[in-house]
This record gives C-alpha cells, structure tokens and sequence, in this order.
C-alpha cells in the first residue's frame, strides 16, 4: 500500500483544529491500515516525526428518506501526535 493510499484525507472541524496547537492531527485513512502504516505515510507524506498514532473505527450509520432506508459508509480515523521537535503541518497556505 503507498503513503497516499493510506491517508485519504484530513478531517477539518472546529475540535480538530484546536488540537492541533497542540501537534495533534486527524485524518480518515483506509480501514485495512495499521498504526504502524499509518505512522510511516504520515512521516513520508508531510516530512514530520510520529510520536504517538490512536484510531477509532466508526460504523455507518442507519438513516431514512421518506420510506428509504440506507446506511451513511463506514470509515477508520486516525488521530496523529507529532513530537515536540517537528516542524507543524499546514493544511491551509497561509
């Protein structure tokens, strides 16, 4: 699996973006991955060192339109803590 596969893309809300003041990132990545994967696409993507990778598992949820029942997809998210001497990630080209 290359780096790209495994980071699909970054999750931007208002708790995400706080924490990354404290070098704490989140990002959905393939379901197939493991933090050790997911470590070392992190550091080969953004040029950074890992400290610390968490991941949560999220199941799709049930949702109605009308008659309609379906399922929103299942994705995994990983949060990433880089360590005290890397450089930040911009997400923004500010």
């Amino acid at each position: 699996m290359l780096a790209h596969d495994i980071i699909i893309k970054p999750i931007i809300t208002e708790q995400s973006m706080a924490a990354s003041a404290e070098k704490k990132y989140t990002f959905v990545v393939a379901k197939t991955a493991n933090k050790t994967q997911i470590k070392q696409a992190v550091e080969q993507i953004f040029s950074v060192k890992v400290a610390k990778v968490n991941t949560l598992n999220y199941d799709g949820k049930t949702k109605r339109m009308g008659k309609y029942v379906g399922k929103t997809s299942s994705y995994k998210k990983a949060v990433v803590t880089l360590t005290p001497a890397s450089k930040e990630i911009e997400f923004f080209g500010v």
